[in-house]
């Protein structure tokens, strides 16, 4: 697998959360930048997206915000970061992000963060995407996710290799060895994926 150069962050635009959850999400941030990691995220000053964006830019790394034009406006894009693109639309954001990334890591979110999630997973499941998956279970966040996932497969719904598709960490410092460990065919042509 090729050296993962920029990971992708899914992430809550919430700040009325756990003060775990915002703690992991700086620190996240300041792994990524310490190891000369690039964030790409969702472009935003809010929430664990915000914090997430500060601890990677306080640490001294590169941080690629990804907003559409709609929610710059409610969420105030963040312009203290090493570069804000601007997208047309949320597919288009998801697009971008994607194709910026070498890799995708989920923190705690709410329904923004499942949407993204799924459709990532949807992506490798159909082998249009082999880029590597980690969902960080902070606290136990993510258990019921996991047990929905663990549902459909026993309903006969999905396979239950689509079960490795997410690797599952308990903590932000386990992320990147997890992410390494992975073992995936090189990624499908982008003009294919789409």
């Amino acid at each position: 697998m090729a050296e993962i150069k920029s990971i992708c962050v899914f992430c809550g635009s919430s700040s009325a959360v756990a003060e775990t959850h915002k703690d992991a999400a700086r620190r996240f941030g300041a792994i990524l930048a310490e190891n000369g990691v690039r964030l790409i995220y969702g472009g935003g000053r809010v929430g664990l997206m915000g914090l997430v964006a500060d601890g990677a830019a306080q640490a001294g790394g590169e941080v690629i915000g990804v907003i559409p034009d709609f929610l710059e406006r409610i969420e105030v894009g963040n312009r203290e970061i090493s570069e804000l693109v601007v997208t047309d639309s949320m597919h288009a954001r998801k697009a971008k992000m994607y194709e910026l990334a070498d890799a995708f890591v989920t923190l705690p979110g709410g329904l923004g963060s499942l949407d993204e999630t799924f459709e990532v997973i949807t992506w490798t499941q159909l082998k249009l995407s082999a880029k590597p998956f980690v969902v960080v279970n902070i606290d136990g966040y993510w258990q019921p996710l996991l047990a929905l996932i663990d549902h459909v497969i026993a309903a006969g719904f999905a396979r239950p290799a689509n079960r490795d598709i997410l690797q599952v960490v308990d903590d932000v410092e386990a992320v990147l060895p997890a992410l390494r460990a992975i073992q995936r065919a090189p990624d499908i042509d982008q003009r294919q994926r789409i």
